[in-house]
């Protein structure tokens, strides 16, 4: 099988060497998603909704991109630095996928690696017949 790598042109792709998504035959995996923009700076600093809504938007282009869309989304993580405040970034997540209603996982870590960021996300999509 053929493998499509997307890149989001995040600084943090070389550096670390992964690709923002991977697509194999119909499924596509998208990478930990940090909040950050386009030169690779914190957004919305202290702001645990803005941030998680940063991160679908670019897991969402990324998938776009390899082919996939909302409603392909199979399984989000949401990982946060303060579980206590999981409402803020599930509010974020139900406006993407009120409609296709992934398996999605909330969990606490100890930290990032930029200590601004108080969320990070993954996504898995599998491509499928209407």
């Amino acid at each position: 099988m053929k493998k499509k790598r997307i890149s989001s042109g995040s600084p943090f792709e070389l550096s670390i060497g992964f690709s923002r998504a991977v697509r194999v035959g119909n499924m596509i995996t998208v990478s930990g998603t940090a909040p950050i923009d386009d030169s690779g700076a914190t957004v919305s600093q202290g702001d645990l909704y803005q941030q998680t809504r940063r991160c679908m938007e670019i897991m969402l282009d990324a998938a776009r991109e390899a082919g996939g869309r909302p409603e392909h989304v199979v399984r989000t993580r949401i990982y946060l630095k303060d579980a206590q405040q999981w409402n803020e970034a599930a509010r974020a997540h139900q406006e993407f996928f009120k409609d296709a209603r992934p398996a999605c996982t909330f969990l606490e870590v100890k930290g990032f690696i930029n200590p601004d960021w108080l969320v990070e996300t993954e996504m898995d999509c599998v491509i499928h017949d209407e």
